[in-house]
């Protein structure tokens, strides 16, 4: 199966700053693909080299398997993007700029008309087709730029901060209609600052700082990674810590690494909390406590993101931008 995204050894410098230093990554087609850093890690142009706005220094890039360079139509072709600045026409009504946007890409007019009416619906703002964007509230605005990306119908979505300052109720609308495409067969990549975002819609995460990939895996993966917090309730409070068992059977089943007593609660810290636990209530039962209550607070993505952007970032410089907002090519 063709790779929707295969990049290798990817390097861009602008003069003294490394954006993008020996990246290599590469996306399933039909994932579901998280892209994660802070600000000036790379994420946007990693982006931006992907859809041909900025020439990469080093290395390669493929969009199912043409070369972002040398093939750039087909692979831009392939490429939805609805980017987190609003780089919108704001002086003709929507329908019509989704109309131009599909004659770039070579869409007949006399289908134009027709695909722009089925994304405007597809994304709830089919009554505002008359309307500028402009005059689109904040949310409307982030529905359109998704509409946008989609008049091509393409086989790579990519969403960058799709959900920025949108309210609650968008946000989990704009979920369901991305998962909705994605089990459809779409790809996507998705970045987000909302790490709970990433956590609940991404197959698999990478995480970019200060232009470099410090790993790819999936969250479940990265949460198991950092220590969970296991509280457990006792009936009566014991006068000293429990003896607890420290490592449970195998060596990628979970590790008890502190214990504290805080009155009747006993607060564990492990890894693996979920492994650990069977081990625990029994170690308990056999001293003779009496369990009332037991909580696992699993280790978020979030959490484990803060950890590592803190360990692998060094000195952080922004990304390049030109004045209007877009990027230095």
């Amino acid at each position: 199966m063709t790779a929707a995204i295969d990049v290798e050894n990817l390097q861009k410098r602008y003069e003294d700053v490394r954006a993008l230093d020996g990246v290599s990554l590469t996306v399933p087609e039909g994932s579901f693909f998280g892209l994660l850093g802070p600000n000036g890690a790379g994420k946007t142009t990693f982006i931006n080299i992907l859809v041909g706005l900025v020439r990469r220094t080093g290395g390669r890039a493929e969009v199912f398997g043409h070369d972002v360079e040398d093939d750039y139509r087909r692979a831009r072709d392939a490429i939805g993007l609805a980017p987190q600045e609003f780089n919108v026409d704001r002086f003709f009504p929507i329908r019509e700029v989704l109309q131009h946007k599909a004659g770039y890409h070579g869409i007949p007019e006399s289908t134009a008309g027709e695909r722009a009416d089925e994304v405007l619906r597809r994304v709830g703002i089919y009554d505002k087709r008359d309307t500028r964007f402009d005059w689109l509230s904040g949310g409307m605005k982030r529905r359109f730029m998704l509409a946008r990306a989609l008049i091509t119908d393409p086989d790579l979505l990519i969403l960058d901060e799709p959900t920025a300052g949108v309210d609650v109720q968008l946000r989990h609308d704009l979920w369901d209609l991305i998962t909705e495409l994605n089990e459809g067969g779409t790809t996507i990549l998705l970045t987000t600052h909302y790490i709970e975002e990433a956590e609940r819609l991404c197959d698999e995460v990478a995480i970019l700082d200060s232009g470099r990939l410090l790993t790819v895996a999936t969250p479940e993966e990265l949460m198991d990674r950092g220590p969970d917090r296991i509280t457990v309730t006792l009936r009566d409070a014991p006068a000293t810590v429990p003896d607890l068992p420290t490592l449970a059977a195998g060596e990628r089943e979970g590790r008890i690494e502190a214990v504290e007593l805080d009155g009747d609660k006993l607060v564990v810290t492990a890894t693996r909390g979920g492994l650990v636990a069977p081990d625990l209530v029994r170690a308990l039962d056999r001293a003779g406590h009496e369990i009332v209550d037991f909580d696992i607070s699993r280790t978020s993505l979030e959490e484990v993101f803060v950890e590592m952007t803190r360990e692998g970032g060094g000195d952080r410089t922004a990304e390049p931008v030109a004045a209007d907002g877009g990027e230095l090519p």
